[in-house]
C-alpha cells in the first residue's frame, strides 16, 4: 500500500493541490521530507489545511516527530506506523483514505512519475 501512496520528491504546494483536487477530509500521503534529508512527510487533508507531519527513521524504527522534535512510539515499519495512525490519530489529523496515485488522471501521473522507487 506505502508505495501506492508515496510521492518521491514532490513540492508541498503539489501536495496541497493534488490533496485539494483529489482528496477530501482524512485523505492522506507520503512523500520527502524537504528539509531533512532521510525523512519522510505525511501530509494529511483536514479542510482548509494540509497538515504535514514528519516521519523519520533510526536504528529503533521509524516514529512521527512532535513539534518539540521527540518520537512519542516507534513502529519496526512504516507499514505497522500507517496502520497505527489510521486506527488511533495520536493527536493527528485522522488518516482515513490514501491517495493512491493510481486515482490520478494520467495527466497528474505523468507529471508525478509512475516510476518512484522508495526501499522500507
Amino acid at each position: 500500500m506505502l508505495q501506492s501512496v508515496y510521492y518521491g520528491q514532490i513540492g508541498q504546494q503539489d501536495v496541497e493541490r493534488l490533496l485539494g483536487k483529489y482528496g477530501k477530509d482524512g485523505s492522506f500521503l507520503l512523500r520527502d521530507s524537504q528539509s531533512e534529508r532521510g525523512a519522510l512527510c505525511l501530509c494529511v487533508r483536514k479542510t482548509p489545511f494540509v497538515h504535514t507531519y514528519r516521519i523519520v527513521h533510526s536504528p529503533q524504527g521509524w516514529a512521527v516527530e512532535t513539534e518539540n522534535k521527540e518520537m512519542v512510539q516507534w513502529f519496526q515499519s512504516l507499514d505497522k506506523l500507517i496502520e497505527s495512525y489510521k486506527e488511533t490519530p495520536h493527536n493527528m489529523v485522522p488518516l482515513l483514505y490514501p491517495l493512491e496515485k493510481s486515482h490520478l488522471n494520467e495527466e497528474e501521473r505523468q507529471i508525478r512519475g509512475e516510476s518512484a522507487y522508495m526501499e522500507m
